[in-house]
């Protein structure tokens, strides 16, 4: 029964949902982290009450498991038994009351705008810092995840209208400008250094030493590399950049839903964490020039 309605529920994630294979993964992990707990205790998933499920997010924080980690596990689990109730699996919900967790509001760490100067300051002398530098001033320019940024095909840049299309979560394909300064370094890659790359035909924009796409991975070693060099303390990420794309735009005055269209992001509520940054920047400013602050 437990198999059947975990393939049903991927099929809905899939099709309905249309949520990436990554997610979809991420979900199944979760739902069977959940499963093996009770198979060990054997009991049934049609058995299962609201206090055996407190006793397993307990059993999660002994664990020593993060609390975003015990809720995303908690919201997955609650998602499955809504999708099972629905299809008349079960005929009530045990997760039906059981909140997640509380958590800290936590901003994202962003750059200030001679950190980013610093960072995009690339010593140009081969293929490979040409291609460093694309890859950051595209990034910093367009605010895509890197996941976005390291699956660019070459024809997915419009050079004529200065425009990128992009596949985003959830398979959303979105539409971003570019500046002129950014598409600049990009053509100057592609027309003298990308060839230098190519090992056999493909479309990806980014290539690594051996002709393939670049990984994830490998763009976080090469920006971490750049901060250690350039002596940046600011704690860098895969996502630095697009942090601060969008805070330096909102510091500058630009309108929080044109910044959420470009950063692909589905709510309004998750672009305006920015606007906390931009205010904790404000009064840091305050605290410290007043001479009262």
């Amino acid at each position: 029964m437990f198999k059947d309605m975990c393939d049903e529920f991927e099929k809905y994630l899939l099709i309905d949902k249309k949520y990436s294979k990554e997610t979809i993964k991420s979900y199944l992990n979760e739902i069977h982290k959940y499963s093996d707990y009770f198979s060990k205790k054997h009991i049934k998933m049609e058995n299962i009450t609201r206090n055996d499920i407190l006793e397993y997010i307990n059993f999660l924080y002994k664990e020593k498991l993060s609390v975003r980690s015990i809720n995303h596990n908690v919201s997955v689990v609650k998602s499955f038994y809504k999708f099972i109730v629905i299809n008349n699996n079960l005929t009530s919900d045990p997760m039906e009351y059981i909140e997640t967790a509380k958590m800290h509001k936590y901003l994202p760490k962003v750059l200030s705008y001679d950190e980013v100067k610093s960072l995009l300051d690339v010593d140009l002398v081969d293929k490979y810092s040409y291609r460093n530098k694309a890859m950051l001033e595209l990034m910093y320019a367009t605010g895509l995840r890197v996941s976005e940024l390291v699956n660019l095909k070459v024809n997915d840049i419009d050079f004529d209208s200065c425009l990128l299309k992009t596949m985003g979560k959830g398979s959303k394909e979105r539409i971003v400008p570019i500046g002129d300064y950014a598409l600049a370094y990009v053509i100057k890659y592609i027309n003298d250094y990308r060839h230098e790359l190519l090992k056999t035909n493909t479309d990806y924009l980014f290539l690594n030493n051996l002709g393939k796409k670049l990984s994830r991975q490998s763009f976080y070693n090469i920006i971490e590399a750049l901060a250690i060099k350039k002596g940046i303390k600011t704690e860098i990420s895969p996502h630095t950049l697009r942090h601060s794309f969008a805070t330096h735009l909102l510091d500058r005055g630009a309108d929080i839903v044109s910044i959420q269209e470009m950063l692909g992001h589905s709510s309004l509520s998750t672009t305006q964490i920015y606007t906390h940054i931009s205010n904790q920047k404000i009064k840091d400013e305050y605290l410290k020039f007043h001479p009262h602050g």
